[in-house]
């Protein structure tokens, strides 16, 4: 039986005896948000100092700036933040040192990958790990993503694990501590396959810094930019993964190629498009709950109406996009998925890809995927139960009259009445 988990402390949080122990740790710290101490925390890690073209300053200003200069930010989300800064400044320095040792890298192929494009929500998630059970394709663990370059001064123990992984796994232990409902929204163990963009990261572009915090200075200056050199820089860290474990194609996915076709396509031209669709209103319901959950450990106040707001804006600009820019998808390696048809007949959609991909559905293959289905089914963690009304003061004809041109364009189902 499924167990439905309903969160009733959304404006009013009530905290956890771990999760105020956190929190109140985290105003006795002083945390030092600036380029240059980010940039100098790296230095020390990694015993490395070249950062490569030193365009990225300005980015991570603005990644640093905006959170530092926000009163509401508690001490805990700007400790996490610098963390996680510095992890990605230590991936930078890393990734060019290892293309100077070794430049036949920047030579490896990426062909014919098969990427999931789609609303977060969507599940675009769920369809990346079952194509990804797959073993001939090649994928991204969390583990792996969050530190591509091993640090040379490690060794795999004893036991055969990674010391990358066993810190991606006390990351999400502490995830599930201080934040026990993300396991349910979004799963984030170190196998679990993740999104690509993590290696735009350390290039301080992406959209992803919309997720960990309230950012609608670095959304307009993301927005405004070409990405297409950071999709480059994106596809150079995919030849370094591939360098350390090839195979023959990856499967790769993320919701911001929505917005950002055109690079997308300029740099993987021969790829195969698996485009999801849902009813963006129970994807902004979903969104604002997750993020308005979370905002308990980084900010003074939770402000829901302002996560309803930001991202049904966020999703309608994805969609808007995605529509301007759909012509630039090859017909011939494009497959739309609609969520309702897709959760009724996970492996009739899978073959349609396969199809597409000029790929066989091997029963090796179906094997694979089937064993991730049992291993994962649907609500293992929970299932949360979402009411806009409730908890956001809005219905959901409020939220979806802003999303019509989606729905001329697309046979997308109305999920939430």
């Amino acid at each position: 039986m499924t167990n439905d988990i309903r969160i009733t402390d959304l404006a009013d949080p009530v905290l956890t005896d771990f999760q105020r122990m956190a929190v109140d740790y985290g105003e006795t710290q002083t945390v030092d948000l600036s380029v240059d101490a980010v940039l100098a925390a790296a230095v020390d890690a990694t015993g490395l100092d070249d950062f490569g073209p030193d365009d990225f300053r300005e980015r991570l200003d603005l990644w640093v700036r905006e959170p530092d200069e926000d009163t509401d930010r508690l001490g805990l989300g700007r400790m996490v933040l610098f963390g996680n800064l510095v992890r990605y400044a230590s991936n930078r320095l890393r990734q060019i040192d290892l293309l100077q040792q070794h430049p036949e890298i920047r030579d490896i192929e990426i062909a014919r990958p098969v990427i999931v494009i789609g609303l977060p929500r969507s599940g675009t998630t769920n369809l990346v790990n079952l194509l990804g059970s797959d073993t001939r394709f090649r994928s991204m663990p969390l583990w792996e993503s969050y530190e591509p370059v091993p640090d040379p001064r490690e060794t795999v123990g004893p036991d055969g694990v990674d010391p990358r992984w066993t810190r991606c796994n006390e990351a999400w232990e502490g995830m599930r501590a201080s934040t026990p409902l993300i396991a349910a929204m979004h799963p984030m163990e170190p196998d679990h396959i993740h999104e690509e963009l993590e290696l735009q990261l350390s290039d301080f572009s992406s959209y992803n810094q919309e997720w960990v915090g309230r950012v609608p200075q670095w959304r307009d200056y993301y927005l405004a930019h070409d990405q297409t050199p950071h999709y480059e820089w994106m596809r150079t860290g995919l030849q370094i993964l591939q360098w350390y474990r090839p195979r023959d194609r990856w499967v790769l996915k993320s919701p911001q190629h929505l917005e950002n076709i055109g690079p997308l396509m300029a740099t993987f031209p021969d790829a195969t498009i698996v485009v999801t669709h849902r009813d963006p209103v129970a994807v902004v319901q979903s969104t604002a709950t997750m993020m308005t959950y979370a905002a308990r450990m980084g900010y003074r106040h939770t402000r829901p109406d302002w996560y309803l707001e930001y991202w049904t804006d966020r999703m309608h600009r994805l969609l808007e996009r995605s529509i301007r820019d759909r012509h630039l998808l090859p017909e011939d390696r494009l497959v739309d998925v609609y969520f309702d048809r897709y959760m009724a007949d996970e492996m009739g959609t899978l073959e349609r890809i396969y199809d597409v991909a000029g790929l066989e559905l091997s029963g090796e293959a179906r094997a694979q995927i089937e064993a991730y289905q049992a291993a994962h089914p649907r609500g293992k963690d929970g299932r949360v139960v979402y009411d806009l009304r409730a908890d956001f003061g809005v219905t959901p004809e409020q939220v979806r009259e802003r999303f019509g041109t989606y729905f001329d364009t697309f046979d997308v189902r109305i999920e939430v009445q």
